[in-house]
């Protein structure tokens, strides 16, 4: 059976505006795009030329606090160096899904390293965060399975869970009382689902007491440490079954995503994630690139970004758990406002809002890299201090 239905055979039913219902679309879009400007939401790609923080946008010299690029190593020597070899030896592209013909021998040692680094027996990688996502959770989280997912968890991991269609149920923000009360209650195959380190927020999940409680109830821990530089640690001697999930376009400077774990788990994936199976596989340039940024990361030039990070962190907000620093101010207007006045000092600095964030917290996400400076740090304090907002 075809998984998509028929295509129309009267060219006719194809032809765009032929049919009565065109007019129809077109009302429908502009209605949304002018909601949009009513409310305040409109939003637009801005280009930033730039290597590294600093960078040209719209013929201003900024220096950026809005990437995810948390080691600079995006920008790293000996990455660009890998993803150009890679290039060289493979091509650009995988050309097919990896189970067609888009393997390369660089996709098993980056899964290796991967596997090796996270404490796991095996790793799978996708071509993006999102669909590492949307594969584990749709292909695990099916019907007769009961899910528990936190409050604040990325889109990918919500909409991982549409498309599984298990029971789903959404626990107060790291709460383990309320989650241990919805395991005690969980019929069958149970999954707890969070975000290690929450990308609008940066605080983190408690998740030793995670491990703990899933490990009483049977339940699998799936964990995302997408935004994970500093930790939470995840201590795999407690008996529970977790699978570990992670980008490699964030601190590995690169582009991708990867599931760690259990061989039977990735096998399983392989098998059956259609986000895996149905799509060209992860660049060899990308994969050269992260396997060349994993390789910094593990070193003692890795732990050196890692320290110098956590001291611009600790400047701008001491103790914070992760590179991600929100400066909540309430309103959007208000959040727009403040980050046209930073821009105007040369630092880009992202306003986030609903539909991101919850109506009324509206906010600055100031990001941190190990590619900024000193200097860059204080011209942010300085400039945050000038528009009147405290860190």
């Amino acid at each position: 059976m075809p998984e998509q239905p028929p295509v129309p055979t009267d060219p006719a039913d194809r032809r765009p505006g032929s049919g009565p219902s065109s007019a129809g679309w077109s009302a429908w879009v502009d209605e949304q795009l002018d909601a949009l400007r009513a409310e305040g939401r409109w939003r637009f790609h801005r280009d930033l030329d730039a290597k590294g923080p600093t960078g040209t946008l719209a013929g201003r010299v900024v220096t950026a606090f809005a990437s995810n690029d948390y080691l600079g190593l995006s920008a790293h020597p000996a990455v660009i160096a890998a993803a150009r070899d890679a290039a060289e030896r493979w091509g650009t592209g995988a050309t097919a899904s990896r189970l067609v013909v888009g393997n390369r021998p660089v996709h098993e040692e980056l899964e290796a390293a991967i596997a090796d680094w996270k404490g796991m027996e095996a790793a799978l990688v996708f071509p993006t965060g999102y669909q590492a996502n949307v594969g584990v959770l749709s292909t695990l989280a099916t019907a007769g399975a009961t899910v528990l997912s936190d409050e604040l968890n990325h889109a990918s991991i919500i909409d991982g869970l549409r498309l599984g269609k298990a029971d789903v149920h959404v626990y107060r923000h790291g709460d383990v009382d309320h989650i241990r009360s919805l395991l005690d209650a969980a019929p069958g195959r149970a999954i707890v689902v969070t975000d290690a380190v929450f990308s609008m927020d940066g605080d983190v999940a408690p998740v030793g007491e995670l491990l703990s409680v899933c490990a009483q109830h049977g339940a699998l821990l799936v964990l995302d440490e997408a935004h994970s530089v500093f930790g939470p640690e995840v201590d795999l001697s407690t008996g529970a079954e977790v699978l570990r999930v992670g980008t490699l376009s964030k601190a590995l400077g690169s582009l991708g995503g990867f599931v760690a774990g259990p061989t039977r788990y990735v096998e399983l994936l392989l098998n059956r994630a259609r986000s895996h199976i149905f799509t060209t596989g992860l660049s060899p340039t990308d994969a050269g690139a992260a396997l060349a940024a994993l390789d910094v990361l593990r070193s003692a030039e890795g732990a050196a970004l890692v320290e110098h990070l956590r001291r611009l962190v600790d400047r701008v907000r001491a103790g914070h758990p992760s590179p991600i620093l929100p400066v909540v101010v309430g309103a959007e207007t208000a959040a727009l406002r403040a980050a046209e006045g930073l821009l105007e000092r040369g630092l880009l600095v992202p306003a986030i809002r609903p539909p991101t964030v919850r109506a009324g917290t509206s906010r600055l996400r100031i990001a941190l890299s190990a590619a900024h400076t000193e200097a860059q740090v204080d011209a942010l304090l300085t400039a945050l201090t000038e528009i009147g907002i405290e860190p």
